[in-house]
């Protein structure tokens, strides 16, 4: 602190919500820097369990909670959100959106749906929820965006000129039903009374926030290796999910970050399709699905699972300079006697790669070389500190830290926002 990034260093769902979670406890502001609504992340506090798709999780901590430019915005899905999040007993005060997001509309919603069904096979695997499309227009230089909404009459000229672009590509690229412009007009005045209050200068409030020392947290939805330039492409996301993400997707200077912690599993998943080097063969990936509970938080989809890939880690600790590691889901481990890490990989040219390999077709056709490591079948239940863990587990977070030259800060232990052992660099990020 004062200001973190938090940064998922595999392809997503590393837990990172609960690890933001957590440090907004010392926060004054949590930033969400890029993404849209299709990155969920899951919040466990006592019996109440939260399925956050676009607010900052600082909202359950009562913090500012800010929405940056370079995130994509449903305004249906978010003000469910802000709805179902006050009908718990929570305020919404606090949640800061960027007039300079862009809206995901209704034809980015039909054209990603579409265009992932005619590409068959060749399928990327998106959620379907508009994203790409909308990032796409972004670029296109005609995308619509928030602050378009809070003028009635700027808002019907922009989806009249859209429309009158995008009913052409459904009807005659998709086969699909065309949109019509007075009914998404309507539709989005409606939601432009309820999302006014909330829109602000944000980047003026982060600056100032930082300015006067407050404590901010950036965080981002996704993973590094789904950064749209540095990830598995085409098998991304639309935006930079990297920590240097965090400065164009808010809006400061890139010298006001003072740390970046990394989230990853003790394992890896990703969802979609893809390349995956370290995927698990046989029933034991089955055993950590259903043991670490790994289905989508927003489409239930079953998460592929594999090995820890310290080649990827390493990757990811280039591209975004981690300065600690958080190592979610260790427990899930506890059911095995041993446990293989992949190290390198194997090229098809026969070389054995430490270094994530920086041509698309070596990965796609890299196999794992593991190092099995004893495992330590036992739970973790009464474990405060790290000390208390078994001695192959303590193995297992130091071989980690030995491989990527950085030090495990935080280790997750179970769902609960206290299943949570620090180790001796934790006391920097609270």
């Amino acid at each position: 602190m004062p200001a973190t990034v938090v940064v998922g260093a595999q392809w997503g769902d590393e837990g990172k919500g609960k690890i933001v979670d957590l440090l907004a406890q010392n926060s004054d502001l949590v930033c969400r820097y890029q993404g849209g609504p299709n990155a969920g992340h899951t919040i466990k506090v006592a019996d109440e369990t939260f399925k956050i798709r676009q607010i900052p999780t600082g909202v359950i901590s009562g913090k500012v909670s800010v929405i940056g430019n370079g995130c994509v915005v449903d305004p249906e899905v978010l003000i469910g959100e802000l709805d179902d999040i006050q009908a718990r007993g929570y305020s919404t005060e606090m949640v800061c959106l960027s007039g300079n997001a862009h809206l995901i509309m209704p034809w980015h919603v039909a054209i990603d749906q579409a265009s992932e069904r005619r590409l068959g096979k060749l399928q990327i695997g998106t959620t379907k929820r508009g994203i790409g499309p909308a990032y796409a227009d972004k670029a296109l230089r005609i995308g619509i965006r928030v602050q378009d909404v809070l003028d009635a009459k700027i808002l019907r000229q922009k989806i009249g000129v859209a429309l009158a672009e995008k009913n052409v590509w459904l009807e005659r690229v998709y086969e699909a039903p065309p949109l019509d412009l007075d009914e998404i007009a309507e539709r989005y005045e409606e939601y432009a009374k309820r999302l006014r209050p909330y829109v602000k200068d944000t980047s003026l409030i982060v600056d100032r926030a930082l300015k006067e020392g407050k404590r901010v947290l950036f965080e981002g939805a996704q993973g590094t290796l789904l950064d749209l330039d540095h990830g598995t492409y085409p098998f991304v996301t639309s935006s930079n999910p990297v920590a240097s993400g965090a400065a164009t997707g808010v809006g400061i200077g890139p010298n006001r970050i003072d740390q970046v912690l990394g989230v990853a599993k003790a394992y890896v998943t990703r969802v979609g399709e893809g390349p995956f080097p370290s995927e698990i063969e046989g029933p034991n990936q089955q055993q950590v699905r259903v043991t670490g509970g790994e289905y989508g938080t927003v489409t239930g989809r079953e998460r592929r699972c594999g090995w820890l890939d310290l080649v990827a880690l390493r990757y990811a600790v280039r591209l975004s300079g981690f300065t600690a590691l958080a190592l979610t889901k260790l427990d899930v481990l506890s059911i095995f006697n041993e446990i293989p890490i992949c190290v390198a990989y194997r090229l098809p040219s026969g070389e054995t790669a430490r270094e994530f390999p920086c041509h698309q077709s070596d990965f796609h056709h890299a196999k794992p070389v593991l190092e099995t490591l004893p495992g330590w079948a036992e739970p973790f239940d009464g474990a405060e500190s790290i000390a208390d863990l078994p001695e192959a587990a303590r193995g297992y977070v130091a071989f980690v830290e030995r491989e990527l030259g950085v030090p495990v800060a935080l280790i997750g232990t179970g769902q609960e926002r206290d299943r949570v052992l620090y180790g001796e660099s934790a006391h920097k990020l609270l």
